[in-house]
């Protein structure tokens, strides 16, 4: 299907309970397996939901547990895992990059959703900042000013925002931050219809034109 629409995959989603090996390991080692063949350079998973009886310090040497296992596969087929922020740990950048840096290994690197970072409450230029060096993925995700005003703070995340450009995310300042990181992956958008997805597009390539002109004046 890729192939007959001319598309190529840029990542591809795998989220699952990191603090259950159980589940996670051989459904994260699948994804991997089906990003190779599909040609996506990174499968993005998340914490998922901490289980009650399990506390947080020995929620983090299960996940350390889980991604050394998993990492195994991903050095074999050289695909990236990329952690987003998504549930009680991940929501905040702290959170994030302790996960993010549980195992020493180049294919462990972050997934930064700017959407979900702004509902966790975090400031999402600062943390795109603090996760730029291990920054492989970007999911552009825009919040509507109507849902910030109603769920910021309140929630770790949501599947979908509106068109960018027409939320509280600054645009600009997002690509501002990745060309200073040097930063050559994609900015994945993340809306509810294909009309806000062609909104999107029109509106990152003008942002993303004016930075090119900006650059070489």
């Amino acid at each position: 299907i890729l192939d007959r629409h001319g598309v190529l995959a840029s990542g591809l989603s795998a989220h699952c309970p990191l603090m259950r090996p159980e589940i996670s390991v051989p459904y994260l080692e699948k994804a991997i397996r089906f990003a190779a063949v599909l040609g996506a350079p990174v499968v993005n998973t998340d914490e998922g939901i901490r289980p009650p009886w399990v506390g947080l310090e020995e929620a983090f040497g299960v996940m350390k547990y889980t991604l050394t296992t998993v990492l195994r596969t991903a050095a074999r087929y050289g695909i990236a895992i990329g952690i987003e922020p998504h549930q009680s740990i991940s929501k905040t950048t702290e959170g994030l990059l302790q996960i993010a840096t549980l195992v020493d290994s180049p294919l462990l690197r972050v997934n930064y959703d700017t959407g979900n970072a702004f509902l966790g409450g975090e400031d999402p230029y600062e943390g795109l900042k603090a996760v730029q060096d291990r920054l492989v993925h970007v999911h552009a995700k825009d919040i509507s000013i109507r849902q910030s005003e109603t769920e910021r703070g309140k929630t770790t995340g949501t599947p979908v925002g509106c068109a960018c450009g027409d939320g509280v995310i600054d645009w600009a300042r997002v690509v501002a931050i990745l060309r200073g990181a040097n930063y050559d992956g994609v900015l994945s958008v993340e809306c509810g219809t294909p009309e806000q997805a062609a909104r999107s597009l029109a509106h990152l390539k003008s942002v993303g034109e004016r930075a090119e002109t900006a650059g070489a004046g």
